[in-house]
């Protein structure tokens, strides 16, 4: 899903580019900026959202068929029935369907015979006319009416284009289901197959999962039959109904024709034609990275609604424009959010961070001039605040379940800095293991489950990562501290602060750039603990170092130039020191070298000459002594050939 709202001042958003033909590089760049949007639903922070109730725990359901009538001027369910198949779990004596208490039931039929029911406290209790045992299957009829509820992000909306038409949509995600309709309200229990009836006045049309079957013209009135034949889970069935323009454009995909079906408000006709097929390249995109389109067998398509941003209702996503991000993020929904569905609301990331990533390798993929600028605003949002985890801890308000910074861009970013940690190969690899995954394809999946294909295919243990990623708040602070010998050779040190306590450090590799004016080359860091060395070899006079260039990483830094004297070419790290100081010198300059400690009072405390083995550098251990000023002496021939010492370099540190 993704829901739009403006944000004023700077506040890190995202760039939607608008889809626009024929114009040059730097057009495009300057439409690329104007539209400035973000992920979610600006809420206030006391909106509650509607909690799963657990309902329909002891049985499994196989099948709805909705039959409703609406008028989409009047936002009402004027008669509606849900008949519902399932199989039972357990010894079945009563089943209980949600529904909100200001939806009236008419009567409850099992088998076309009127049973007893209670409706109280937004659920539906039917007694059954006798049990049913573990296995079997049955049936049962609920009929009502009434005005349905409006929770989360409006559940059951009524709209008008063009200020006269009316359009009536639905979106249940992510408790709103209940609110127009008898049902299950659970990430639990897949629908194994759907049929929709929607009957309303004969001059509209209606959209909705699936395939169009039946459009029957009643006199006044029209009734449309929707089928869907693949697993659905409640809050993914919709309908729409508007007065729309209809076209098609078509995917072309392993020797089969997928129909992409558009529904757009007549006045907008034009203008989606042009963006609509865009679709096509993100499904062949899609399917070379992942697996074939999830639904082949039957559609993909749009239906235009009121809303700025979408959802992505299984086979028909509804949208409020056709730009890029917005066409690629709900389509992508298809493998992610659909095809597998998060299994709770805490690992909402499976669904949005992966549409939210799928975006910005389309831009990778299809037009890279716009992956690093994507790849900024985003990485700007996530560092806008100081906290915040992609898992989440809060279910209860849809502001938190789909926050834009945290659900979406943060959680994309996971996926980015896992791909980095384990490879491009094994990153797409692990992905197609995961959607093809019997025990979760066409099911539901938990954040363990993808962390095990990552694992399982990359041999890599990523258990620290998703703690200090996922379930950790905030982001590293680094410091970056480098000098360079005469010789080329250059010394790094890291350290990092957490902006967070829920972190103590965040492991894992860092790019960094080394450039002049005629070279450049890019290393990884692998940034174990604070005040870390690295000794490079970049092989050329290096002018700046750059972290992260290409934003591959959730971080800010400071990078901080250290002077090494050409005169002695000889450095200390860290300095201050706690307990071990690493003294690094430039080799080739010296032949023999004697150290030296010294306090602040000139007492020699240690003394030795330093070996083949260490040359190049030597640590020296500082534990036994206490927390003050001290200094070393190196002596050394710098370069000549006697191997008497002669030249004395004094430095001073500081014990912490």
């Amino acid at each position: 899903m993704r829901l739009l709202f403006i944000l004023t001042g700077l506040l890190a958003a995202l760039v939607i580019r608008a889809q626009i033909p024929d114009i040059s590089p730097a057009a495009q760049q300057v439409e690329f900026n104007k539209l400035v949007y973000t992920e979610g639903l600006l809420f206030s922070s006391t909106q509650q959202a509607n909690v799963t109730t657990g309902t329909g725990s002891n049985y499994d359901v196989k099948y709805h068929r909705l039959e409703i009538t609406v008028d989409p001027a009047v936002r009402a369910i004027q008669k509606g029935s849900v008949t519902t198949y399932f199989t039972a779990t357990s010894a079945v004596n009563s089943v209980a369907f949600d529904l909100i208490d200001a939806l009236f039931v008419d009567s409850v039929k099992h088998n076309g015979v009127l049973i007893s029911h209670l409706h109280f406290n937004d659920i539906v209790t039917i007694t059954l006319p006798s049990s049913i045992a573990i296995g079997q299957t049955d049936s049962v009829s609920i009929f009502y009416h009434g005005v349905p509820g409006n929770s989360g992000f409006g559940s059951f909306t009524t709209d008008w284009q063009n200020d006269s038409i009316p359009v009536m949509t639905t979106l249940s995600e992510p408790y709103g289901a209940r609110d127009w309709w008898p049902c299950k309200q659970t990430l639990n229990d897949k629908i194994d197959s759907i049929d929709v009836y929607v009957t309303c006045p004969e001059k509209y049309e209606v959209g909705s999962n699936g395939l169009l079957i039946s459009s029957i013209d009643n006199g006044l009135t029209k009734t449309y039959r929707w089928k869907h034949r693949y697993p659905i889970v409640t809050y993914l069935i919709a309908f729409a109904c508007s007065d729309y323009s209809i076209y098609s454009d078509f995917a072309y995909l392993h020797g089969d024709t997928i129909e992409i079906l558009n529904y757009v408000y007549p006045q907008n006709l034009a203008v989606a034609q042009q963006q609509t097929p865009q679709t096509v390249r993100f499904m062949h995109l899609f399917d070379s990275l992942f697996t074939p389109y999830p639904f082949g067998s039957e559609k993909y398509g749009h239906a235009q609604w009121s809303w700025g941003g979408g959802m992505e209702h299984q086979t028909m996503s509804f949208m409020g424009s056709f730009g890029f991000e917005l066409v690629s993020h709900e389509l992508a929904h298809q493998w992610f959010g659909n095809r597998i569905t998060c299994g709770s609301w805490q690992d909402i990331w499976l669904n949005e961070g992966f549409a939210t990533y799928c975006t910005g390798i389309s831009y990778e993929f299809t037009e890279p001039q716009y992956w690093l600028p994507w790849k900024k605003l985003s990485h700007d949002n996530i560092i806008a605040a100081t906290d915040g985890s992609v898992f989440c801890s809060d279910t209860t308000t849809s502001n938190r379940i789909f926050n834009g910074r945290l659900s979406y861009r943060k959680a994309a970013f996971l996926l980015h800095m896992i791909r980095l940690r384990i490879g491009d190969d094994n990153f797409f690899t692990a992905i197609k293991h995961y959607l093809n995954d019997p025990l979760i394809a066409y099911k539901f999946a938990l954040t363990e489950n993808l962390k095990y294909h990552f694992e399982e295919q990359s041999g890599i243990d990523l258990t620290e990562f998703f703690d200090d990623w996922y379930y950790g708040q905030g982001h590293p602070l680094y410091t970056l501290k480098w000098g360079q010998f005469p010789s080329s050779r250059l010394i790094i040190e890291l350290n990092q602060q957490p902006t967070h306590p829920s972190v103590d450090f965040f492991e894992g590799p860092l790019p960094v750039r080394l450039k002049s004016a005629t070279n450049d080359t890019t290393i990884i860091l692998e940034h174990t603990y604070n005040g870390q060395i690295f000794d490079l070899q970049p092989g050329f006079p290096v002018d700046s170092v750059i972290v992260d260039p290409e934003i591959l990483v959730v971080q800010q830094n400071t990078v901080i130039k250290t002077d090494i004297d050409s005169d002695d070419g000889i450095v200390v790290y860290p300095n201050p020191i706690k307990n071990t100081a690493e003294v690094k010198f430039d080799s080739p300059l010296y032949t023999a070298v004697r150290f030296e400690l010294y306090d602040i009072s000139g007492k020699l405390l240690e003394g030795r000459d330093i070996q083949n083995a260490e040359f190049g550098s030597f640590n020296i251990d500082m534990t036994p002594y206490r927390n003050g000023v001290y200094f070393i002496t190196v002596w050394s021939n710098y370069g000549k050939d006697s191997s008497s010492l002669k030249k004395a370099i004094r430095k001073k540190i500081v014990k912490v």
